[in-house]
């Protein structure tokens, strides 16, 4: 595929914390990349890495955690020629000028939480106006107009009255709105959803899902949504990254993920998944043992204690990316050539 197609390479990205003693590598090898206009969902359980990835991507980590390894690429138009080039993020100054004029403008998120995002003694307009300010010379009320009209495509209610409330007068649903609404305003290439959903009932999680792949379908942007719950993996990605102690253990379409699943950890998150027609007494499949310590070192594969499918060398050596004729691809020792077990 053509350079200009992807967006955001991520390439063997490591980011470690030093807590206390320990180090604790919560990205530990990550590649991925983003397709223009697609939207890549990252999926796993909880502290597999998904949202520390996001922020390396963003430069948003604490003053514990470091990037130690690999790169982040986001092909970006030049302001000056109009002509394509390459931003290594990861090589940036955290707060430095450059690094402040990509996030917001170039490179969006949308935080877990919106009730701990905004900030309760400013208006939701004032704080959307912020960073459209920030990013664009625009006169105050002409920055009003553009953000009542994106409130309006939003579907919140009179935004014109909205725009001078405050957060507390928000429900869940809509606070999420506003923190979308904030993402979106400078039109970024690239939005980063970290849970958009969390803590909203179905029918605001379906509602939210819908404006996302709106503006995606409006503006062309490229989106990363980062989940663990295959429902909406299903509902929403072009590419899935299923991620399993900070490294993506399969990587493909869609369809590769859901109809033909090759890691055993994917196929135990696909059994997992409740489907219609289950009987009341049926029970879900659960995943044997649970997620290691990050910090733990291993000598093999980080799955091989709850695979059902390992092997004594899966203990002793680490598995390396296999690609597939489709490009599927998968870390797993049973799909490297020459495995005795290969072919089964």
């Amino acid at each position: 595929m053509a350079e200009q197609d992807y967006i955001l390479k991520v390439n063997d990205l490591k980011t470690y914390f030093k807590v206390g003693k320990k180090t604790v590598r919560a990205v530990n090898g990550v590649t991925f990349d983003v397709k223009r206009g697609k939207t890549l969902c990252i999926v796993g359980e909880s502290g597999c890495g998904k949202s520390v990835s996001a922020h390396s991507v963003m430069q948003l980590l604490p003053v514990n955690g470091k990037i130690v390894d690999g790169s982040v690429e986001l092909m970006t138009k030049d302001p000056e020629t109009g002509e394509m080039r390459t931003i290594r993020l990861d090589q940036l100054p955290r707060s430095g000028k450059e690094m402040r004029q990509i996030r917001g403008k170039e490179i969006a998120m949308i935080f877990q939480d919106p009730m701990s995002s905004l900030n309760p003694v400013y208006t939701v307009g004032s704080q959307i106006m912020e960073n459209l300010r920030n990013h664009e010379k625009i006169s105050r009320k002409e920055g009003r107009e553009k953000i009542i009209k994106l409130l309006a495509e939003l579907g919140i209610p009179n935004p014109e009255i909205r725009y001078d409330q405050y957060p507390h007068e928000f429900s869940g649903g809509m606070k999420q709105r506003i923190m979308i609404a904030i993402a979106m305003i400078c039109n970024p290439t690239m939005l980063i959803a970290d849970e958009p959903t969390t803590a909203l009932d179905v029918t605001i999680q379906a509602q939210i899902l819908d404006l996302i792949r709106k503006m995606q379908r409006e503006h062309g942007t490229s989106v990363i949504l980062i989940t663990h719950n295959m429902g909406i993996v299903a509902e929403i990605a072009d590419e899935v990254a299923v991620m399993y102690m900070g490294r993506v253990v399969e990587f493909g379409t869609l369809k590769q993920i859901f109809t033909n699943p090759l890691h055993p950890y994917t196929k135990a998150l696909m059994r997992s998944v409740p489907v219609l027609g289950m009987k009341k007494d049926e029970e879900l499949a659960t995943i044997e043992g649970s997620t290691p310590d990050a910090s733990t070192v291993f000598n093999g594969c980080e799955f091989a204690d709850r695979c059902e499918f390992a092997t004594p060398e899966c203990s002793k050596r680490f598995p390396v990316d296999t690609v597939m004729e489709d490009g599927h691809r998968v870390r797993c020792l049973l799909f490297e050539e020459g495995h005795p077990n290969a072919e089964s």
